[in-house]
């Protein structure tokens, strides 16, 4: 049909075709999740993102603010869309995939990987002040009074700045880039939703690339605690230290079932594509241990620890501005540091992480928080499941299972919580199995 400028029919119909109905599309969101991570950043500004890390199905994604898309289903007025574009909150942006922000000491789990297997982690013991220098200019740690003497696994799990620093340094920006962006960091995660923006890894390449400017060695000390240039979105984080937690395999991210989609539609390949990342199962062991001693009271995130469930996680506090900046606005709120989070339970092996920004958050242990309200969600969840049984354990007579559960520490003075997969024979056919719940406690 032919209209004018003002919405007016012109003349007889041009032509007409019957409506189509249209395809069904699947979701991988879990219902559950989907609530559970709306509930949790309820008030706030961030996102939150739970995915399977084996499939890479994204199970609940939520940006805040938002707005309400029936403002937009006849015609939005310009004072409503004045107000949208112009909000500081940014509501019209998908922040899960769009945000690019500093990842703060989140990225430290990228200067283990990359420090592991360098060969440099490994022996790397420092003395933390409360701050050191380097190429003539002092940076501090985030603790004023400094962590003392730290090797690789306290400097995770008490998110030493020092320590980081020093493998910074002894890196050099070339070798913590290269780690970055095998695990996807600097481009797009190809999740199938358009307008995911790619983050920034700074290199000495990309420097002279963009600001036809040479890299300083001492811009390599801001990104070894991520700051500085380095600029990720929460879905990238998630998916990097994701393919920590699974020894290297790094999946591509997708809201779409691929079993539900017409047929050439897209390449299933590209839903089912894993790339290994070589990754020292060592390295694999000590940096996961690490990562869950962060929720235990020698972490940074005690407060979001949830007895009976094995979750392993980083914080980050990300700044916005510098600290002299910020200390000539102290009340100016838009200022306040960001908070992160990337969490997982089992800690090797697992069946959900969990990426939380929390705007504004100032600290990573609120960030916690949020992430694990998420992952009980899902615990509890799969805790009500029937037990499957497995009618074919496959040709070598072994099936796969999961499980969390806990066992006395070594020393006898506590419970050590524990969570992995493991195969077990089986025999060719299994008798009848009541209804459990699992994870065994």
């Amino acid at each position: 049909m032919q209209v004018n400028s003002h919405g007016q029919e012109i003349g007889k119909p041009l032509d007409e075709k019957p409506a189509e109905p249209g395809k069904p599309l699947k979701l991988t969101i879990d219902i559950d999740l989907q609530i559970a991570a709306e509930e949790a950043i309820e008030g706030k500004n961030g996102a939150i993102v739970a995915m399977d890390p084996h499939t890479g199905e994204i199970l609940a994604m939520v940006s805040r603010p938002t707005f309400d898309p029936n403002d937009f289903a006849v015609k939005i007025s310009r004072g409503d869309w004045s107000k949208l574009v112009n909000d500081p909150d940014k509501p019209l942006l998908n922040k899960a995939i769009q945000a690019q922000l500093a990842p703060g000491s989140t990225f430290k789990i990228i200067m283990s990987v990359a420090g592991w297997q360098e060969g440099v982690a490994q022996t790397l013991n420092v003395h933390c002040n409360g701050g050191a220098e380097f190429y003539g200019r002092r940076f501090g740690c985030w603790l004023k009074g400094g962590h003392g003497e730290v090797a690789l696994v306290k400097g995770i799990y008490q998110s030493c700045d020092v320590f980081f620093y020093t493998l910074a340094e002894k890196l050099g920006i070339d070798r913590i880039a290269k780690y970055a962006s095998a695990l996807g960091l600097g481009q797009k995660t190809g999740i199938d939703l358009p307008q995911e923006t790619s983050g920034v890894m700074p290199s000495e390449e990309w420097k002279l690339r963009n600001f036809r400017q040479k890299w300083f060695a001492g811009e390599t000390i801001s990104v070894g605690i991520g700051q500085g240039a380095v600029a990720v979105t929460p879905m990238q984080l998630m998916r990097a230290i994701s393919a920590v937690s699974m020894g290297g395999k790094l999946v591509v991210p997708h809201v779409a079932d691929p079993a539900g989609l017409p047929s050439g539609y897209l390449e299933v390949n590209h839903y089912t594509e894993v790339k290994d990342i070589p990754f020292d199962p060592n390295g694999w062991n000590v940096i996961t241990d690490a990562m869950g001693r962060v929720l235990l009271p020698e972490g940074t995130a005690p407060m979001a620890h949830i007895p009976g469930i094995d979750i392993a996680g980083k914080t980050g506090s990300a700044q916005v501005v510098s600290l002299a900046t910020r200390a000539k606005h102290q009340n100016n709120e838009s200022l306040a540091q960001n908070g992160w989070f990337v969490g997982f339970t089992p800690r090797r092996n697992p069946d959900v992480i969990v990426c939380v920004l929390f705007e504004g958050g100032e600290h990573g242990r609120l960030a916690a928080r949020l992430a694990t309200q998420v992952i009980k969600a899902y615990v509890d969840k799969q805790r009500r499941q029937p037990i499957k049984v497995v009618e074919d354990p496959g040709k070598d007579g072994k099936a796969e299972m999961g499980a969390l559960w806990t066992s006395p520490d070594a020393d006898g003075d506590g419970q050590k919580l524990q969570g992995g997969r493991f195969s077990f024979n089986l025999p060719k056919k299994l008798p009848p199995l009541a209804t459990a719940a699992p994870g065994l406690q």
